[in-house]
């Protein structure tokens, strides 16, 4: 790792905009919008209000260098997966595909998971039901809403992820 500035956070606000570091940009946020970390639920479409610590960094080497970060970074595989099954031991946590219980692919063909900053949000220990997969990540061109990350798009997430280092946070605010 290279030398990097203090750890930045950075705040994603309703409006669709994220913000930190000296850097202002588009956002898309979750399909159902913001709702409090305590009202959030597996599958909802809402992005939980709150206040993330970033925890590492995942990314497609095929489809591009290693980002620029104080962060730990990790190649995704195509047998990666994250499990969504509220019943399983392994909730919001990465699981190794072909996986038992429902879980989504890490490994996408429509370049969204190409950067993923995994957020704490869930996952200390994770709660059953109420959310996983709270990622900030690569956002689709026409900002789509997402199941309740925050996307941006792929030039702006290698700028944020230059700011992010150990104790970096995501703040998303509601409305």
């Amino acid at each position: 790792m290279g030398r990097w500035p203090l750890p930045a956070d950075f705040t994603a606000h309703a409006d669709g905009r994220l913000e930190g570091a000296g850097i202002s940009c588009r956002c898309a946020l979750g399909r159902s919008g913001i709702v409090a970390a305590d009202e959030k639920r597996e599958g909802d479409g809402a992005s939980p209000a709150g206040d993330w610590k970033v925890r590492r960094v995942w990314y497609r080497a095929d489809r591009g260098p290693a980002p620029e970060t104080g962060l730990p970074v990790i190649a995704l595989r195509p047998e990666d997966g994250w499990c969504d099954a509220p019943e399983d031991p392994e909730y919001n946590r990465r699981v190794p595909l072909p996986y038992r219980a429902r879980h989504e692919r890490m490994w996408r063909e429509d370049g969204l998971y190409d950067l993923v900053v995994e957020l704490g949000y869930n996952d200390d220990p994770p709660v059953p039901g109420r959310g996983s997969a709270i990622f900030l990540h690569v956002a689709q061109e026409d900002y789509t809403p997402t199941e309740g990350c925050v996307a941006v798009s792929a030039e702006d997430l290698r700028a944020v992820l230059k700011q992010l280092g150990g104790g970096s946070r995501i703040r998303i605010l509601g409305g």
